[in-house]
């Protein structure tokens, strides 16, 4: 009987594609809550490789996000996010075109 993936690895394998991971970060900025920000980061960096893949100046950058959000529980990007809300509009992610 062949065994089952974890739902995490399967995440990560999906996460793989360009479309999916935008769907996903989309998904997980709507909801607004900073925590889910944070481990929705790290599984699409893991995705893409792990955070050793990045340049230094990326990885100081995942760093800073990951401590405001631990301190202060969230970041002035979603004061943005109401703003926008308020306004009848949203953020959208997408994947980059090369």
């Amino acid at each position: 009987m062949p065994r089952s993936v974890s739902y995490h690895a399967g995440l990560i394998k999906h996460l793989q594609d360009p479309l999916e991971a935008a769907s996903y970060i989309e998904v997980v900025l709507e909801e607004g809550d900073p925590k889910m920000l944070v481990k929705a980061l790290t599984n699409l960096i893991e995705a893409q490789g792990g955070i050793d893949r990045f340049s230094a100046e990326i990885k100081q950058c995942y760093e800073q996000l990951d401590l405001m959000l631990s301190e202060q529980g969230e970041i002035k990007f979603y004061c943005l996010s109401k703003l926008l809300d308020a306004l009848g509009l949203q953020l959208a992610v997408t994947v980059k075109s090369a």
